[in-house]
């Protein structure tokens, strides 16, 4: 019998060595538990607010004051989903320049890659990648005048005192310039792009404090961190006062044209245009200031909110969302691994509520700087997303399956070029679906069966008509381009992937490339699902994947063990092949059972890659799946030690972000990793002995 992707906690769960009754969990207990506090300035340690389609990074002031200091931590960024910018050119650039073929099925397939340098194809792909990109909207800034008329330095900072609250959402920052305390709130409407902020200091009744609206302008860099300013800056932006109280800013970046709108609780004399941006200054003569900004891509009045009003809608916003879904409570357990595991919880559930909403699934680092030009990469989507379905709020998930109904025409032309039948999902992209070209993303199989998961996970949590017809041309496209990808090979006598594949073990040549293990069990599970849903609206079984089915290659092993891919029989003698992501582990981890699958070679397998392994040289969400898999297997000890490996891309910061080199800070695949891991922990009941654990919905 096939296995569901997960259970849906419709009941409390209790789980422990002995049993108990099961009582409600306090969850705001929990978060609390968890609260994030700043005493001195770290850089890897700024704090963000947002709503999951809008977010901003503040340092130890509770605003973006010193970019230019965390541009090497974790960057002071406002991003949102809507924000992106093309740089102009008079070239006309199309994917069919950057086009190589690679002999597969018999023919000469094309793939979009990279090219060597001084070649136009270089360049039609340097530029596709490049563009669009996303972009940071502004930097919000505190202005603080020292007695002797200079501006405030990051070390004039002291007394810090920072907490976020990943409950309400809300940074509240303690600080002094030169002993005069400064008291700041910052939050986000969960409703709009709007930023709240409360400050209280003697400063605002000298005069001494304001704030910057400076505009960086983008990259065309794998990062953008926020602290690029070019000198024609001004000419592209416009202030005006509707009213004193308020200020509105229209830039306008090439064809990228949006506004910032100020609102403030008092009169705002001082609005003054600087070679970044504007500097505004509140009345002085009071020492509480409040204000809120709001970013849109339309002009348009905001309507006016108090202060309170809008904290108050926002904390209860927040509240009503974490009371939804999944709890686990390791309060319980007196292993010191537990509390450590339970604050990476709280704050991956924190990170992904705002990074990760809105109607296309994030960027690998979210809303808080850009990494590969602020592009989503979608075999990265099932990570991203999986978690939310699983912790029962499939609204989110649901949310990102928008992407791939407006984008299914692209997918189509990739197939079709390609001479496949159905769609083939791009892997590296843009809102719109854009195809770019890139030499390992282009050969990527595992995002194809993303979609129907997803389906899936949304269809078991609401088993409806209206969401077979929903996803049914997404679903039975996708499969159509699998049926047809696998290959039936006369030798072989049997149907392969490959070559023109690169697994998700990123270490494989593409040309020599066939059936890699965590992609053939996709296949076959996602082929036999993508049947379920014709079964399910009354249609019979499509013959071509039944043959398919029938017929697939059976997962290759060699000495009682899984191979990274059949066509690499030394997969565990060479060093440089136990690195990257031990995906085999994905089909008995990502993957429930699949016909086929042996879990005496897959425990084999598991043991092999635990001890061999080379871990320094991994990504984040190995150490999940490989928690996953120790949980299907069912070694609870070796799914803890899997999510606390002590590895340096297992690191999670402070603020809770996924660390894993000086160039990738921060790695939201990680988080949602975390999250999916201990949601099927729970489901397996899957602890350490002596645990004591509570699961509710």
């Amino acid at each position: 019998m096939r296995q569901p992707l997960l259970l849906v906690f419709a009941i409390t769960l209790f789980t422990a060595c002995n049993t108990e009754t099961p009582t409600s969990i306090n969850r705001q207990a929990v978060f609390n538990r968890h609260n994030v506090h700043i005493t001195e300035v770290d850089t890897l340690a700024s704090l963000s607010v947002g709503n999951g389609r809008f977010a901003m990074t503040m340092d130890v002031t509770g605003l973006q004051t010193f970019p230019e200091h965390y541009q090497k931590g974790v960057p002071l960024g406002t991003m949102s989903e809507w924000g992106w910018h093309s740089f102009p050119t008079n070239e006309t650039y199309s994917i069919e320049e950057t086009l190589a073929p690679i002999m597969s099925h018999g023919r000469e397939v094309p793939y979009a890659r990279q090219w060597p340098a001084g070649t136009r194809a270089l360049e039609a792909a340097n530029y596709i990648r490049q563009n669009p990109h996303r972009i940071h909207l502004a930097t919000i800034g505190w202005h603080i005048t020292k007695t002797d008329g200079t501006q405030v330095a990051i070390s004039d900072i002291q007394n810090i005192d920072q907490t976020l609250d990943p409950w309400t959402g809300e940074l509240t920052s303690r600080f002094a310039v030169e002993g005069v305390p400064v008291e700041v709130v910052s939050f986000m409407s969960q409703t709009e792009d709007r930023l709240g902020v409360k400050v209280k200091s003697a400063l605002l009744t000298e005069g001494r404090l304001g704030i910057t609206i400076n505009y960086p302008y983008p990259t065309d860099q794998f990062q953008d961190e926020a602290v690029l300013f070019d000198p024609n800056e001004p000419s592209r932006l416009q202030a005006s006062q509707p009213d004193p109280a308020q200020v509105t800013i229209r830039r306008q970046l090439d064809t990228t044209r949006y506004f910032t709108q100020l609102q403030s609780s008092v009169a705002l004399p001082t609005v003054d245009a600087t070679d970044k941006g504007f500097l505004v200054k509140p009345e002085p003569g009071q020492d509480a200031w409040t204000f809120d900004v709001t970013f849109s891509q339309e002009d348009g009045a905001v309507a006016k909110k108090a202060f309170e009003v809008l904290r108050s809608d926002a904390r209860q916003a927040m509240s009503d969302y974490w009371n939804t879904g999944m709890m686990i409570d390791f309060g319980a357990t007196k292993d010191p691994r537990a509390f450590e595991i339970e604050r990476r919880m709280v704050l991956s559930l924190y990170l992904t509520k705002i990074n990760c909403g809105g109607k296309t699934p994030p960027q690998e680092t979210g809303l808080t700087y850009n990494s590969w030009y602020g592009k989503p990469h979608m075999e990265m989507a099932w990570w991203h997303g999986v978690h939310f379905a699983m912790w029962g709020r499939p609204e989110v998930l649901e949310d990102h399956m928008e992407w791939y109904l407006r984008s299914i025409g692209v997918a189509r032309q990739i197939a079709e070029r390609q001479g496949f039948e159905g769609v083939r999902w791009q892997k590296m992209t843009d809102p719109w679906g854009g195809e770019t070209a890139s030499s390992v993303g282009s050969y990527l199989l595992w995002q194809q069966p993303h979609i129907i998961t997803f389906a899936e996970l949304i269809y078991e949590d609401k088993p409806e008509k209206a969401v077979l017809e929903k996803y049914d041309e997404v679903v039975q496209q996708t499969a159509a381009f699998m049926a047809d990808f696998a290959w039936y090979d006369p030798e072989l006598k049997r149907y392969i992937l490959g070559p023109g594949v690169i697994a998700a073990q990123e270490r494989f040549d593409p040309k020599t490339t066939f059936n890699p293990t965590y992609e053939v069990a996709y296949w076959r599970w996602a082929l036999e699902t993508a049947q379920q849903w014709r079964e399910r609206q009354g249609q019979t079984r499509n013959e071509k994947w039944e043959k398919v089915l029938s017929g697939l290659s059976p997962l290759p092993q060699k000495d009682g063990l899984y191979l990274a891919a059949e066509s690499a029989p030394e997969s565990y003698d060479s060093t440089y092949y136990m690195t990257d992501h031990p995906s085999v582990l994905g089909a008995y981890g990502m993957l429930p059972m699949t016909d086929g699958l042996d879990t005496a070679v897959m425990h084999r397998t598991f043991n092999k890659i635990w001890t061999d392994w080379q871990w320094h040289d991994t990504w984040g969400w190995d150490f999940p799946m490989v928690a996953m898999t120790a949980t299907r297997l069912g070694d609870a000890e070796k799914a803890v030690d899997g999510l606390l490996m002590p590895i340096t891309t297992n690191i999670y910061l402070p603020n809770g972000h996924n660390y894993q080199t000086d160039r990738l800070r921060l790695y939201l695949p990680g988080n949602g990793g975390v999250l999916a891991a201990l949601a099927m922990m729970a489901e397996e009941e899957m602890w350490p002995e002596g645990w004591v654990v509570r699961v509710e919905n």
